[in-house]
């Protein structure tokens, strides 16, 4: 009777668990992953640094403020473009001026056509005969003037820190800027003692770049001059050798000072900072302009240099070597 009722006794109406509504957050929560133990470093993107790249004391990345002075316009298409180059120093150089190439260009241009012009002077009817000691100085001449523009050009560092074991002097040039006028971009300065660090910087890379050339090119021209008179006993008398270790040394004081002190105004003071904000829209002008003090420059260089050769005693005036008989 019991197993009877139980049979036909109704079952509640089934009704699913109760599940409470989820409310939104008006609040925004940030959950770590368990493995995230702290926060990692990130490396700054490079092109953080063109996002404040002057094109002057207070210009952005595309030249929006003109009020300051600096470099040539930098763009993002730009900077883009020179982050693909594979040579460091030549990104750092690009990046605070469009128009480095181009200047390296004119002066290796100007070089070769002064100096070919020079040695014509001094050789005159000699000039073809001795074509190959032409040709070796020429070569010479346009390794040190590829390197008188490249050194002094400002940048943009993108140089890695140093180690932290780095000596005292090393840190203090590494802090120093590449050329001694140049504008320093948002965020940073340059002291008056590291302003005359970049000069005494350069200048030691350029003593060595010239007495190395001059080494290798006064070598040179008198192995040829040798050889020539090998050959041709007639013209031992007629040309000398060149003194190789007092020319080179006196090449390399000359480069380190006074082509060293020239190329940091052109390039800091002239080009950087007077020319390239009156005519940064203007760049074929500008490259006209710069040609020109480029011009200028290199021909100051060689009267300055024939002074200073006849100074220390390495070339004689022409009165000496051929004086007038009386």
């Amino acid at each position: 009777m019991s197993t009877a009722a139980f049979l036909f006794t109704p079952f509640p109406p089934f009704s699913p668990p109760f599940k409470p509504t989820p409310k939104l957050s008006t609040g925004f929560h940030l959950r770590l992953s368990s493995s995230s133990t702290g926060l990692r470093h990130r490396r700054p993107s490079p092109f953080s640094t063109f996002s404040t790249l002057p094109s002057g004391d207070g210009g952005d990345i595309n030249n929006n403020n003109k009020s300051g002075g600096g470099g040539g316009t930098v763009t993002m298409g730009k900077a883009t473009a020179v982050m693909r180059m594979r040579f460091g120093g030549f990104k750092e150089r690009l990046l605070a001026d469009d128009l480095f190439l181009a200047k390296v260009g004119i002066e290796c241009g100007v070089g070769i056509f002064t100096k070919t012009a020079a040695e014509y002077d001094r050789r005159r009817e000699n000039f073809f005969k001795e074509l190959e000691v032409v040709f070796a100085d020429v070569v010479m001449a346009i390794i040190a003037d590829f390197m008188l523009v490249y050194l002094p050009a400002p940048t943009v560092s993108l140089r890695a820190p140093l180690a932290l074991n780095a000596g005292i002097i090393s840190k203090f040039f590494h802090s120093c800027p590449d050329n001694a006028f140049q504008v320093a971009l948002h965020g940073t300065s340059y002291s008056l003692l590291q302003r005359l660090g970049a000069v005494m910087r350069n200048g030691a890379k350029l003593f060595a770049v010239g007495t190395t050339s001059s080494l290798v090119g006064t070598a040179a021209t008198n192995a040829l001059i040798n050889a020539r008179k090998a050959v041709d006993k007639t013209s031992a008398d007629e040309v000398e050798n060149v003194p190789i270790l007092s020319t080179s040394v006196a090449y390399g004081v000359y480069m380190a000072i006074s082509s060293n002190l020239r190329y940091q105004v052109l390039a800091g003071v002239i080009e950087q900072r007077m020319l390239e904000p009156l005519l940064h829209k203007h760049k074929l002008m500008l490259s006209a302009i710069c040609f020109a003090v480029r011009t200028g420059n290199t021909y100051l260089g060689s009267l300055l240099w024939v002074d200073y050769a006849r100074l220390v005693g390495i070339q004689k005036a022409q009165e000496e070597e051929n004086p007038v008989l009386e």
